[in-house]
């Protein structure tokens, strides 16, 4: 009896602390709520239907930051409830929604060590797990924690002028390797402001080839 249940679609179940799904995590009318990024963005950042660099780009590369980063989806209506959901309501389970989709994406970066981006203890204690890191142990991609971040101000509660002003509240634990290529994943690109952030720690260390990822643009 236990094996015929366990085998009915969309059952989840816990064994040692991992998760296994049968089925389809997510029917084909929600997936179809998230719109997936088209040909048309733009070439540096993924930012939907700009055919040349973006504003946001352009204001990276002023200040002397190249901006490599894609991403696999708008941060529509439908991406914001998910988040909603996933980070502030502590839904840790719908981190398997884009496990595949992370998974299938991030073969190409094989030679890459991948770093997904910290949130503060403070966070962590709060909602339990960390959004970024939660996906990629459910596509059972190896990574490195190897930032930590200060507790501040939540970048969602920002103005766009408060998130390009915010101050180093990244720090390096771990060693860095300047011959190592290293691609940061986070779940929401805004401004870049983030990623900079951390971009920068590894420049300072003399890495030389650093990529970017988000799952939402």
């Amino acid at each position: 009896l236990l094996e015929e249940f366990l085998q009915q679609p969309g059952f989840i179940y816990e064994i040692d602390e991992k998760y296994y799904f049968l089925g389809k995590w997510i029917c084909k009318e929600c997936k179809e709520n998230f719109e997936q990024i088209g040909e048309i963005h733009c070439p540096r950042c993924f930012k939907y239907k700009e055919e040349k660099v973006c504003k946001d780009c352009e204001y990276w590369i002023q200040k002397g930051n190249m901006v490599e980063h894609e991403a696999l989806y708008r941060y529509n209506a439908a991406m914001k409830d998910y988040f909603k959901r996933y980070k502030f309501e502590g839904d840790r389970l719908l981190g398997m929604v884009f496990a595949s989709d992370i998974k299938k994406a991030l073969k190409k970066y094989k030679n890459y060590t991948i770093i997904p981006t910290p949130i503060s203890h403070e966070k962590k204690q709060e909602r339990g797990f960390n959004q970024v890191s939660t996906i990629l142990d459910f596509a059972e991609i190896k990574y490195n924690n190897l930032f930590q971040k200060e507790d501040t101000l939540a970048q969602s509660k920002k103005t766009r002028e408060e998130r390009l002003k915010t101050s180093q509240h990244f720090q390096l634990k771990g060693e860095v390797s300047e011959k190592q290529k290293y691609l940061i994943l986070d779940d929401i690109y805004t401004t870049g402001k983030t990623i900079e952030l951390m971009k920068r720690l590894l420049i300072e260390k003399g890495v030389k080839e650093i990529k970017t990822f988000s799952i939402a643009r």
